[in-house]
């Protein structure tokens, strides 16, 4: 707080012409579909339907909300990993078991090869299934467009350090392996032993501190990093150097975590805006990375209960039929992500903008007034949201303590000439201001001032 209390949470900025800078509020959530059992483990698209784990159970979902059971697994938590060849798709969840779905039919079987080890985070490759031995830097394929047949002799190991690997992706027809302490990328040489191989050179000294979190975005991998100096940072790949996109107050909080490898990530595209949302568990945070920008905001659910933010519901994304679905990490909920719906599936989006405290070298000041431009007269018909308000506090203290909150209308529904001003705000040696939105309503800010002396 002492180098800034400034926040950004469930509003994220867009920069138009002359640089101006609009904060627009996050997406909403409504209910797509309500599976019976949760939590939701994993996704996987494949054509115009989604593949989602709910518990111990894979279901098809379709972009109406239908959906159908086609199979169980052995695990009922733990990340649940997804790939497909255009015919089989593999389902592993981290154990002994995995399973392979004939996408013809949506008959789902066992894999009974005796040569599988505990596998997961599978990918596609070149025709063949890959996926990472557990607790081993060992990778393993299977047959040619043959999920079902596996050799016992059919894996090589990451050997740039002994670390673990940890994560498994593919980019620009690469195999990138993520350990804790190095990542490296193969490629397919052809041999008639085992074809994949590191390529020369293609070393990254900074490690993986969750697989989960290791994604292509803006066409590159991002992921959240670790190795023998620490953790916490987040990176994006620029060719086999590693650029540093966190901010020193993202930082921040994830170091408050004691433990990095329980953290997920997914990503998607909105408007314009390609979005890497990072989650932490432990921290129950949501930090979000706007590539467009490079700004990061907070995203998060508000429990109506107790009032307290935790993460946000979405554990991973599926875009099918011109819609973004995500699955509740919590149960066995998957909603619509939609920028025209202003609430949590009935839920409070609590949206914040705390501003960067004003001070004058010690002396006092006297603020006579501030004022929002937003957009205004955008209330609802009727219920909740028909007045909205927006809900103003000051901090004398730099964002430690904050006054009680002063509400202001911006505006009923038509009422488009509302002004959004606070008068009478005291006098201080320093301020910060916080404005809160939590009415389900359209919400964009285009500039903020202060009048004082």
């Amino acid at each position: 707080l002492t180098a800034s209390a400034q926040t950004l949470v469930n509003l994220y900025p867009e920069i138009g012409p002359q640089d101006r800078v609009t904060l627009y509020g996050t997406p909403g959530l409504s209910l797509h579909c309500a599976l019976p059992v949760g939590p939701i483990r994993g996704c996987h698209v494949y054509g115009n339907v989604a593949y989602f784990a709910a518990r111990n159970r894979i279901y098809q979902v379709d972009a109406l909300g239908n959906y159908s059971q086609i199979g169980t697994i052995s695990t009922t938590s733990g990340r649940v990993g997804f790939a497909d060849n255009g015919s089989q798709m593999i389902v592993m969840d981290g154990t002994t078991s995995a399973y392979i779905v004939t996408l013809a039919t949506n008959v789902m079987a066992l894999i009974t090869d005796t040569d599988l080890v505990a596998c997961a985070d599978p990918v596609f490759s070149d025709g063949f299934f890959l996926f990472r031995e557990v607790n081993s830097g060992r990778i393993w394929k299977t047959a040619a467009y043959d999920g079902t047949s596996i050799d016992g002799l059919d894996f090589a190991t990451a050997e740039a350090l002994p670390d673990n690997a940890v994560g498994l992706l593919t980019d620009h027809g690469e195999v990138w392996v993520a350990g804790t302490q190095t990542i490296e990328a193969w490629q397919n040489t052809g041999s008639s032993d085992y074809p994949y191989a590191r390529i020369p050179g293609a070393i990254i000294e900074t490690g993986c501190a969750s697989g989960a979190t290791m994604l292509n975005v803006d066409n590159t991998i991002f992921w959240l990093g670790q190795d023998t100096n620490g953790g916490g940072v987040v990176w994006r790949a620029n060719g086999y150097t590693p650029q540093r996109i966190s901010t020193h107050e993202i930082e921040l909080i994830l170091s408050s975590a004691s433990t990095l490898s329980d953290c997920y990530a997914w990503t998607y595209q909105q408007d314009g805006h390609l979005f890497y949302v990072l989650n932490v568990p432990e921290s129950e945070k949501t930090l979000v990375y706007d590539v467009s920008t490079q700004f990061w905001h907070v995203r998060g659910n508000t429990v109506p209960m107790t009032g307290i933010m935790s993460r946000h519901r979405a554990y991973c994304h599926a875009f099918i039929g011109g819609k973004h679905l995500v699955g509740d990490y919590s149960n066995g909920n998957i909603y619509e992500l939609s920028d025209t719906v202003y609430d949590d599936n009935g839920d409070a989006i609590h949206r914040e903008l705390t501003s960067q405290t004003i001070d004058s070298d010690g002396k006092r000041i006297f603020f006579n007034s501030l004022q929002l431009r937003m957009d205004v007269g955008v209330g609802l018909i009727s219920g909740q949201g028909s007045n909205p308000q927006a809900m103003m506090s000051t901090s004398p203290d730099g964002g430690n303590t904050w006054s009680n909150e002063r509400s202001i209308s911006f505006g009923a529904i038509g009422k488009y000439q509302t002004r959004v001003i606070w008068k009478a705000l005291g006098s201080g040696f320093r301020k910060t201001f916080r404005v809160r939105i939590t009415d389900p309503v359209p919400v964009a800010i285009t500039g903020a001032w202060v009048e004082f002396e």
